[in-house]
């Protein structure tokens, strides 16, 4: 039986990503769509990105192992077979990078960093009162692996943290909230809001007109969640009417971002080409084998993702 690796990646990157995983799982056959001959003998599929309609033509197929964390894309394919276990990557070099990116643009954004580079621009020396990070509020959205990695950091690094999700965490040192009853609540006082959610029907379009109305007028968003979850009309509104005073997008619902979309050239967005923690080849592929030899030796899956709720 073979496993199948099934991208829509560039040429270079799945021909490095099986040159990794047949170098860790050297017993096993592992084959590209071109080279497969036989479509009965395909027991599993890594996958990343594949292309809508191949894997609900596999007839023998037992599960589907993801080389992303998130699988909201593979979700949105209405051919993924239904009976099928779908298994995502979790992996804590993820959650560390994520840890780091937030970190990173949040102190950014509590010191002044983009208003002092709009400065620069105009050779305009002006300097601002430095708040204490104690003094400033960060609401992350999305209490996960990433999400938790994240806020420990940034409450280890001063800030004031708080945390919501869709059911009920705790953690020590960081207030959390539960639940659409609790959204307001978690939302007022945010000074720097993260975004970090699963992209689901629930959470999708989640940063809207709606929501910036109940933050502080000037509230800062980052958003490394996924594009899925921003109304750009919206956020683009909210930063002109300075409802948002700066928004750190690394997502967006078409990405490469089209050379004409506004954000690439608004004064308040920084813009990055999704790389807040883009997966870890290395870790990565270790993490899949050791998940495929221990279902060789056992039987059993990985943690599934609940197609329901949609991670």
């Amino acid at each position: 039986m073979s496993i199948l690796l099934l991208t829509s990646v560039s040429a270079e990157e799945e021909t490095m990503w099986l040159s990794k995983l047949r170098s860790v799982l050297s017993e096993e056959d592992i084959v590209l769509l071109p080279d497969l001959t036989d479509k009965a003998e395909v027991e599993m599929a890594i996958v990343a990105n594949p292309p809508q309609g191949v894997l609900h033509r596999l007839p023998h197929l037992k599960w589907i192992q993801s080389l992303w964390a998130g699988v909201d894309a593979l979700l949105g394919d209405p051919t993924l077979p239904a009976n099928v276990p779908l298994v995502r990557l979790v992996d804590p070099t993820l959650s560390a990078a994520m840890a780091e990116a937030t970190a990173t643009h949040v102190l950014a954004l509590h010191r002044d960093l983009p208003r002092y580079a709009r400065q620069q621009q105009r050779q305009e020396w002006r300097q601002h009162e430095l708040l204490r990070a104690a003094d400033r509020r960060v609401g992350v959205l999305g209490l996960g692996e990433m999400g938790v990695a994240s806020a420990q950091q940034l409450q280890a690094l001063g800030f004031n943290v708080r945390g919501w999700s869709k059911s009920q965490k705790s953690f020590d040192d960081i207030e959390c909230f539960a639940g659409q009853e609790d959204l307001n609540e978690f939302l007022q006082g945010v000074d720097i809001l993260v975004n970090l959610l699963p992209l689901t029907p629930e959470t999708k379009g989640i940063l809207s007109k709606s929501l910036f109305s109940q933050l502080p007028k000037g509230a800062s968003l980052i958003n490394f969640g996924r594009g899925g979850h921003q109304v750009e009309g919206d956020v683009i509104a909210a930063l002109d009417e300075g409802q948002l005073s700066h928004a750190v997008l690394d997502v967006f619902s078409q990405e490469p971002l089209p050379a004409d979309n506004p954000l690439w050239r608004h004064p308040h967005i920084t813009l990055l080409p999704h790389v807040a923690a883009p997966t870890n080849p290395g870790t990565a592929v270790d993490i899949v084998a050791g998940n495929i030899q221990k279902y060789r030796r056992t039987g059993q899956l990985p943690k599934l993702v609940e197609r329901l709720v949609g991670y």
